[in-house]
């Protein structure tokens, strides 16, 4: 036996926030947003909607649709770079109180844009090694919270959500084979928050735009392009797979241009690319779960699918893993 998925859940807020919206507020189009990043919609949460809840919701959905009660559950880990708190608690140790299961370990994982990547890998640990039976992998991002909504280059493309995975013990040959997880820190500052840290704290002259996140997009275009490309082909050379035996390709959802660039460069048909940043943007640690959870409620996941994940962001981390479902 070894880790696998035995079931995806999901939470969307509600209020759906489209380019013409925004276009309302700030100098862009729905064009200019479309053609730059594939990105038509995106959802944004509450204040009644914190990165707790959305995960809480995404963990219940997955607990329903796997028919597994919360007392199995032995382990919660939220992959997040938006906790309720800056510091601690955990937002895992929200999840665990609110969704009601005592003696149960959690915490937090930050590893950006490559958090969920890192989670399955961590929670396959916890598995194998015999430390748990069932663990709650969750992506939860509330970054509409640090979003400089006056910023042109950045507000347009980020959204909010969470999805999450129950996993557990499957049949051999199937479940979570591979993963490869790193991270290049000379990168650090090109997708960052500049305050609020130990060597950044908060003082009276704190710029307030230093309260969001800054990007340098070229970089982070041209490392995403390179490290999609590195992962996928090495995932597949250490398994022995060829792009004909790839069912799918799930990549972290941050932008059209990067996923079509890393296919054409890995000579990858984009058809084997799983996309919905045109309707969610990019969510962070949620886009990869959020995308395996609607590809499995429109019947696209089958027994036996092999599947490789992707993500790359801010660290800069980047790291995937390859599931056979």
């Amino acid at each position: 036996m070894t880790a696998g998925v035995l079931s995806v859940g999901s939470y969307v807020p509600t209020r759906r926030v489209s380019n013409d919206e925004l276009a309302l507020t700030m100098d862009t189009s729905d064009e200019w947003i479309r053609s730059h990043t594939g990105i038509g919609n995106r959802h944004i949460a509450s204040d009644d909607e914190p990165t707790s809840f959305m995960a809480l919701r995404a963990a219940e959905d997955a607990l329903a649709r796997a028919g597994v009660s919360k007392e199995e559950v032995d382990q919660i880990i939220v992959a997040t770079i938006t906790p309720d708190y800056r510091d601690f608690p955990a937002t895992a140790n929200l999840v665990q109180r609110d969704l009601g299961v005592p003696h149960v370990g959690s915490f937090d994982l930050k590893a950006a844009c490559t958090g969920f990547a890192y989670g399955l890998a961590v929670g396959r640990g916890l598995i194998d090694g015999g430390v748990a039976k069932k663990v709650l992998v969750i992506g939860a991002e509330k970054l509409s919270a640090i979003t400089n909504w006056e910023d042109r280059s950045t507000a347009v493309l980020f959204g909010d959500g969470a999805g999450a995975v129950l996993l557990g013990s499957v049949d051999e040959g199937r479940g979570i084979q591979d993963s490869i997880l790193r991270t290049d820190g000379t990168g650090a500052e090109a997708l960052f928050m500049p305050a609020g840290g130990t060597s950044t704290r908060f003082s009276p002259e704190t710029v307030p735009q230093d309260l969001f996140l800054k990007m340098d997009g070229q970089k982070v275009y041209n490392f995403a392009v390179r490290v999609n490309v590195e992962i996928v082909s090495e995932l597949m050379e250490r398994n022995g797979l060829t792009p004909d035996d790839i069912d799918y390709i799930v990549p972290h959802q941050a932008n059209f241009r990067i996923i079509h660039a890393a296919a054409r460069r890995a000579k990858i048909p984009l058809e084997k690319y799983y996309l919905n940043m045109e309707e969610y943007a990019n969510t962070s640690s949620a886009s990869i779960p959020l995308a395996l959870s609607e590809m499995d409620r429109k019947g696209l996941l089958k027994p036996g699918m092999r599947i490789l994940t992707v993500g790359f962001g801010g660290g800069l981390t980047y790291g995937g893993n390859y599931i056979v479902w």
